[in-house]
Protein backbone atom coordinates (compact mmCIF):
# COMPACT_ATOMS: atom_id res chain seq x y z
CA UNK A 1 0.00 0.00 0.00
CA UNK A 2 1.40 3.40 -0.93
CA UNK A 3 1.98 5.97 1.77
CA UNK A 4 -0.73 8.59 2.16
CA UNK A 5 0.06 12.07 0.83
CA UNK A 6 -1.59 15.45 1.11
CA UNK A 7 -2.14 15.67 -2.64
CA UNK A 8 -1.91 13.40 -5.67
CA UNK A 9 1.38 13.16 -7.50
CA UNK A 10 1.30 15.31 -10.68
CA UNK A 11 0.89 13.50 -13.95
CA UNK A 12 3.00 14.11 -17.07
CA UNK A 13 0.99 17.13 -18.22
CA UNK A 14 0.92 18.67 -14.73
CA UNK A 15 4.68 18.14 -14.39
CA UNK A 16 5.25 19.99 -17.67
CA UNK A 17 2.98 22.84 -16.55
CA UNK A 18 4.84 23.10 -13.23
CA UNK A 19 8.17 23.33 -15.05
CA UNK A 20 6.80 26.06 -17.31
CA UNK A 21 5.47 28.01 -14.30
CA UNK A 22 8.83 27.67 -12.54
CA UNK A 23 10.75 28.93 -15.58
CA UNK A 24 8.37 31.85 -16.17
CA UNK A 25 8.44 32.84 -12.49
CA UNK A 26 12.23 32.67 -12.36
CA UNK A 27 12.54 34.78 -15.51
CA UNK A 28 10.11 37.35 -14.10
CA UNK A 29 12.11 37.64 -10.87
CA UNK A 30 15.39 37.95 -12.78
CA UNK A 31 13.80 40.60 -14.99
CA UNK A 32 12.71 42.66 -11.99
CA UNK A 33 16.20 42.41 -10.49
CA UNK A 34 17.77 43.48 -13.80
CA UNK A 35 15.43 46.46 -14.15
CA UNK A 36 16.15 47.55 -10.58
CA UNK A 37 19.91 47.32 -11.09
CA UNK A 38 19.72 49.28 -14.35
CA UNK A 39 17.70 52.07 -12.75
CA UNK A 40 20.02 52.25 -9.74
CA UNK A 41 23.03 52.34 -12.06
CA UNK A 42 21.51 55.13 -14.17
CA UNK A 43 21.08 57.23 -11.03
CA UNK A 44 24.67 56.61 -9.95
CA UNK A 45 23.88 54.54 -6.85
CA UNK A 46 26.08 51.66 -8.03
CA UNK A 47 29.09 53.80 -8.94
CA UNK A 48 32.41 52.62 -7.44
CA UNK A 49 32.68 55.86 -5.48
CA UNK A 50 29.58 54.90 -3.51
CA UNK A 51 31.37 51.81 -2.21
CA UNK A 52 34.73 53.47 -1.61
CA UNK A 53 33.42 55.07 1.58
CA UNK A 54 33.77 51.71 3.34
CA UNK A 55 37.53 51.83 2.81
CA UNK A 56 37.81 54.61 5.40
CA UNK A 57 39.02 53.39 8.78
CA UNK A 58 36.57 55.62 10.66
CA UNK A 59 33.52 54.19 8.92
CA UNK A 60 34.78 50.63 9.37
CA UNK A 61 35.28 51.29 13.07
CA UNK A 62 31.77 52.71 13.35
CA UNK A 63 30.33 49.58 11.74
CA UNK A 64 32.40 47.31 14.00
CA UNK A 65 31.19 49.21 17.07
CA UNK A 66 27.61 48.91 15.81
CA UNK A 67 27.96 45.15 15.36
CA UNK A 68 29.28 44.85 18.91
CA UNK A 69 26.43 46.99 20.26
CA UNK A 70 23.90 44.88 18.36
CA UNK A 71 25.35 41.64 19.72
CA UNK A 72 25.37 43.02 23.28
CA UNK A 73 21.68 43.93 23.11
CA UNK A 74 20.86 40.61 21.46
CA UNK A 75 22.79 38.60 24.05
CA UNK A 76 20.99 40.27 26.94
CA UNK A 77 17.62 39.95 25.20
CA UNK A 78 18.18 36.28 24.29
CA UNK A 79 19.09 35.28 27.85
CA UNK A 80 16.30 37.39 29.33
CA UNK A 81 13.64 36.09 26.94
CA UNK A 82 14.58 32.44 27.54
CA UNK A 83 14.54 32.82 31.33
CA UNK A 84 11.27 34.76 31.25
CA UNK A 85 9.82 32.25 28.79
CA UNK A 86 10.53 29.31 31.10
CA UNK A 87 9.05 31.12 34.10
CA UNK A 88 5.91 32.17 32.22
CA UNK A 89 5.43 28.71 30.69
CA UNK A 90 5.70 27.05 34.10
CA UNK A 91 3.39 29.68 35.57
CA UNK A 92 0.78 29.14 32.90
CA UNK A 93 0.84 25.39 33.59
CA UNK A 94 0.68 25.88 37.36
CA UNK A 95 -2.03 24.23 39.45
CA UNK A 96 -2.53 27.48 41.38
CA UNK A 97 -5.13 29.65 39.67
CA UNK A 98 -3.70 33.06 40.72
CA UNK A 99 -0.27 32.15 39.32
CA UNK A 100 -1.84 30.83 36.12
CA UNK A 101 -3.98 33.95 35.71
CA UNK A 102 -1.05 36.32 36.25
CA UNK A 103 1.13 34.46 33.73
CA UNK A 104 -1.67 34.30 31.16
CA UNK A 105 -2.51 38.01 31.54
CA UNK A 106 1.16 39.00 31.22
CA UNK A 107 1.62 36.92 28.07
CA UNK A 108 -1.54 38.10 26.34
CA UNK A 109 -0.91 41.75 27.27
CA UNK A 110 2.64 42.10 26.01
CA UNK A 111 2.05 39.94 22.94
CA UNK A 112 -0.71 42.35 21.94
CA UNK A 113 1.31 45.56 22.38
CA UNK A 114 3.59 46.46 19.43
CA UNK A 115 7.22 45.86 20.32
CA UNK A 116 8.22 49.36 19.24
CA UNK A 117 5.80 50.88 21.76
CA UNK A 118 7.07 48.60 24.54
CA UNK A 119 10.70 49.57 23.91
CA UNK A 120 9.88 53.28 23.71
CA UNK A 121 7.73 53.19 26.86
CA UNK A 122 10.47 51.44 28.87
CA UNK A 123 13.05 53.93 27.63
CA UNK A 124 10.97 57.03 28.35
CA UNK A 125 9.49 55.81 31.62
CA UNK A 126 12.38 54.04 33.33
CA UNK A 127 15.70 53.86 31.48
CA UNK A 128 16.15 57.14 29.62
CA UNK A 129 19.90 57.18 30.26
CA UNK A 130 20.39 53.48 29.51
CA UNK A 131 19.22 52.84 25.96
CA UNK A 132 20.90 49.43 25.71
CA UNK A 133 19.09 48.12 28.79
CA UNK A 134 15.80 49.62 27.59
CA UNK A 135 16.16 47.85 24.24
CA UNK A 136 17.20 44.55 25.84
CA UNK A 137 14.36 44.68 28.38
CA UNK A 138 11.74 45.45 25.74
CA UNK A 139 12.98 42.61 23.56
CA UNK A 140 13.09 40.26 26.56
CA UNK A 141 9.50 41.01 27.57
CA UNK A 142 7.99 40.53 24.11
CA UNK A 143 10.08 37.57 22.99
CA UNK A 144 9.81 35.99 26.45
CA UNK A 145 6.04 35.83 25.98
CA UNK A 146 6.47 34.17 22.60
CA UNK A 147 9.04 31.71 23.94
CA UNK A 148 6.67 30.88 26.81
CA UNK A 149 3.99 29.74 24.38
CA UNK A 150 6.56 27.73 22.42
CA UNK A 151 7.79 25.98 25.57
CA UNK A 152 4.24 25.39 26.80
CA UNK A 153 3.42 23.65 23.53
CA UNK A 154 6.57 21.57 23.89
CA UNK A 155 5.73 20.57 27.45
CA UNK A 156 2.20 19.58 26.46
CA UNK A 157 3.61 17.44 23.64
CA UNK A 158 5.58 15.21 26.04
CA UNK A 159 3.70 11.90 26.55
CA UNK A 160 1.81 11.83 29.83
CA UNK A 161 3.25 8.46 30.70
CA UNK A 162 6.65 10.01 31.35
CA UNK A 163 5.39 12.42 33.99
CA UNK A 164 3.22 9.70 35.52
CA UNK A 165 6.24 7.41 35.75
CA UNK A 166 8.24 10.19 37.40
CA UNK A 167 5.47 10.76 39.95
CA UNK A 168 5.40 7.01 40.61
CA UNK A 169 9.10 7.20 41.49
CA UNK A 170 8.29 9.77 44.17
CA UNK A 171 9.40 12.93 42.33
CA UNK A 172 7.70 16.22 43.12
CA UNK A 173 6.05 18.35 40.45
CA UNK A 174 9.00 20.75 40.45
CA UNK A 175 11.42 17.86 39.92
CA UNK A 176 9.26 16.44 37.14
CA UNK A 177 9.07 19.82 35.43
CA UNK A 178 12.81 20.54 35.71
CA UNK A 179 14.21 17.06 35.11
CA UNK A 180 11.68 15.46 32.75
CA UNK A 181 9.37 17.88 30.95
CA UNK A 182 11.42 21.03 30.24
CA UNK A 183 14.50 19.24 28.79
CA UNK A 184 12.33 17.25 26.39
CA UNK A 185 10.28 20.33 25.49
CA UNK A 186 13.45 22.27 24.65
CA UNK A 187 14.73 19.45 22.43
CA UNK A 188 11.39 19.12 20.67
CA UNK A 189 10.92 22.85 20.09
CA UNK A 190 14.56 23.81 19.47
CA UNK A 191 14.02 24.82 15.81
CA UNK A 192 11.17 27.14 16.80
CA UNK A 193 13.16 28.55 19.71
CA UNK A 194 16.10 29.32 17.42
CA UNK A 195 13.78 30.89 14.85
CA UNK A 196 12.46 33.22 17.54
CA UNK A 197 16.03 34.07 18.57
CA UNK A 198 16.73 35.04 14.95
CA UNK A 199 13.68 37.31 15.11
CA UNK A 200 15.08 38.78 18.34
CA UNK A 201 18.39 39.49 16.61
CA UNK A 202 16.66 41.31 13.75
CA UNK A 203 14.41 43.21 16.16
CA UNK A 204 17.47 44.89 17.69
CA UNK A 205 17.16 47.25 14.70
CA UNK A 206 14.23 48.86 16.55
CA UNK A 207 16.83 50.43 18.83
CA UNK A 208 16.98 53.36 16.40
CA UNK A 209 13.80 54.74 17.98
CA UNK A 210 15.66 55.27 21.28
CA UNK A 211 18.92 56.36 19.57
CA UNK A 212 20.80 53.20 20.51
CA UNK A 213 23.87 52.93 18.21
CA UNK A 214 23.06 49.52 16.71
CA UNK A 215 23.56 48.61 13.07
CA UNK A 216 20.50 50.32 11.59
CA UNK A 217 21.05 53.55 13.51
CA UNK A 218 24.73 53.59 12.54
CA UNK A 219 23.87 52.93 8.89
CA UNK A 220 21.40 55.80 8.89
CA UNK A 221 24.01 58.15 10.34
CA UNK A 222 26.68 57.04 7.86
CA UNK A 223 24.39 57.43 4.85
CA UNK A 224 22.92 60.77 5.92
CA UNK A 225 26.24 62.38 6.86
CA UNK A 226 28.28 61.21 3.86
CA UNK A 227 27.88 62.74 0.41
CA UNK A 228 29.42 61.34 -2.77
CA UNK A 229 28.90 63.06 -6.15
CA UNK A 230 26.07 65.11 -4.63
CA UNK A 231 24.31 61.91 -3.57
CA UNK A 232 23.91 60.06 -0.29
CA UNK A 233 25.11 56.42 -0.31
CA UNK A 234 21.92 54.88 1.02
CA UNK A 235 21.89 51.93 -1.39
CA UNK A 236 25.47 50.83 -0.73
CA UNK A 237 25.05 51.31 3.02
CA UNK A 238 21.84 49.27 3.08
CA UNK A 239 23.53 46.52 1.06
CA UNK A 240 26.50 46.31 3.44
CA UNK A 241 24.42 46.41 6.62
CA UNK A 242 21.91 43.92 5.21
CA UNK A 243 24.73 41.53 4.37
CA UNK A 244 25.99 41.77 7.95
CA UNK A 245 22.51 40.97 9.30
CA UNK A 246 22.21 37.97 6.99
CA UNK A 247 25.65 36.70 8.06
CA UNK A 248 24.78 36.97 11.77
CA UNK A 249 21.46 35.17 11.29
CA UNK A 250 23.14 32.39 9.30
CA UNK A 251 25.76 31.96 12.01
CA UNK A 252 23.04 31.72 14.64
CA UNK A 253 21.16 29.13 12.59
CA UNK A 254 24.38 27.15 12.05
CA UNK A 255 25.04 27.20 15.79
CA UNK A 256 21.54 25.89 16.46
CA UNK A 257 21.99 23.11 13.90
CA UNK A 258 25.29 22.11 15.51
CA UNK A 259 23.71 22.02 18.98
CA UNK A 260 20.80 19.92 17.69
CA UNK A 261 23.11 17.41 15.96
CA UNK A 262 25.34 17.21 19.02
CA UNK A 263 22.31 16.45 21.20
CA UNK A 264 21.17 13.71 18.81
CA UNK A 265 24.64 12.16 18.76
CA UNK A 266 24.82 12.16 22.55
CA UNK A 267 21.37 10.56 22.79
CA UNK A 268 22.30 7.93 20.19
CA UNK A 269 25.56 7.18 21.99
CA UNK A 270 23.75 6.59 25.27
CA UNK A 271 21.25 4.25 23.60
CA UNK A 272 24.01 2.26 21.86
CA UNK A 273 25.99 1.96 25.09
CA UNK A 274 22.92 0.65 26.89
CA UNK A 275 22.23 -1.87 24.13
CA UNK A 276 25.85 -3.06 24.12
CA UNK A 277 25.91 -3.93 27.81
CA UNK A 278 26.80 -7.62 28.44
CA UNK A 279 23.89 -9.54 29.98
CA UNK A 280 24.46 -10.56 33.55
CA UNK A 281 26.07 -14.00 34.17
CA UNK A 282 25.72 -15.73 37.51
CA UNK A 283 28.94 -16.87 39.20
CA UNK A 284 29.81 -20.54 38.84
CA UNK A 285 29.21 -21.34 42.51
CA UNK A 286 25.99 -19.43 42.88
CA UNK A 287 23.82 -22.46 41.98
CA UNK A 288 24.08 -25.34 44.44
CA UNK A 289 24.06 -28.85 43.01
CA UNK A 290 21.07 -30.98 44.08
CA UNK A 291 21.73 -33.29 47.02
CA UNK A 292 21.32 -37.04 46.75
CA UNK A 293 18.49 -37.20 49.30
CA UNK A 294 16.49 -34.53 47.46
CA UNK A 295 15.60 -36.91 44.70
CA UNK A 296 15.41 -35.84 41.09
CA UNK A 297 15.45 -32.20 40.11
CA UNK A 298 11.72 -32.19 39.68
CA UNK A 299 11.12 -33.02 43.37
CA UNK A 300 10.13 -36.19 45.17
CA UNK A 301 6.75 -36.30 43.48
CA UNK A 302 7.97 -35.54 40.00
CA UNK A 303 8.38 -39.22 39.01
CA UNK A 304 5.17 -40.41 40.58
CA UNK A 305 3.47 -42.89 38.28
CA UNK A 306 6.52 -43.43 36.06
CA UNK A 307 7.41 -47.08 35.60
CA UNK A 308 4.40 -48.30 37.62
CA UNK A 309 1.89 -50.77 36.26
CA UNK A 310 -1.52 -51.54 37.46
Amino acid sequence: MSASVLYDAPGPKAAVRNRIYAVVGSLAILGLIAVSLVRLSDKGHLAPEMWDIFNYAGIRQNIADAVLATLKAFGLAAVGSLILGVLLAVGRLSDHKPVRWVATTFIELFRSIPLLITIYAIWVGFLTDYSMWALALGLSVYNGCVQAEVLRAGINSVPKGQSEAAYALGMSKTQVMVSVLIPQAVRAMLPTIISQLVVTLKDTSLGFIILYPELLQTARLIASNTQVNSQYPYVSTIAVIGTIYVAMCLLLSALATWIEKRGRRAKTGIAMAAAAETPGILPAGSLAAPRADDGPAGGPDSTEGIGKTD
